[in-house]
């Protein structure tokens, strides 16, 4: 069993940066997909981004596109979210959340491991 740990939340102005980072407590993150997901208050869990095992692959929901980056550092002990020019309304608490089998996907369900979240707050 892997326990994944997100760090980098925290309070933002709209338009601003943060880099979220994930981590396994004890081992590498190197043989999981790994992806990462939120979730506003009153509001469902939604996919942000994911990543392969190789880090070649990349898939992001449509909303980040384009302001969000997904990567691993190269002794796969990390994976980190870049997020740039963040609003208001991308307030939630962040998740990271690993895969054991198969490929990236987007679906929550077909991941098998939660950090406990980490909270993002974008000031209007």
């Amino acid at each position: 069993q892997v326990q994944p740990v997100e760090s980098g939340g925290g309070l933002v102005q709209t338009g601003g940066s943060l880099r979220l980072s994930c981590a396994a407590s004890g081992r590498t993150l190197s043989s999981y997909v790994v992806g990462w997901f939120r979730q506003a208050p009153g509001k469902e869990r939604d996919f942000v981004a994911t990543i392969s095992r190789s880090g070649d692959s990349t898939y992001y929901a449509d909303s980040v596109k384009g302001r969000f980056t997904i990567s691993r550092d190269n002794a796969k002990i990390t994976v980190y979210l870049q997020m740039n020019s963040l609003k208001h309304k991308e307030t939630a608490v962040y998740y990271c959340a690993v895969k054991r089998r198969g490929v990236a996907v987007t679906a929550t369900d077909r991941y098998d491991y939660w950090g406990q979240g980490t909270q993002v707050t974008v000031s209007s």
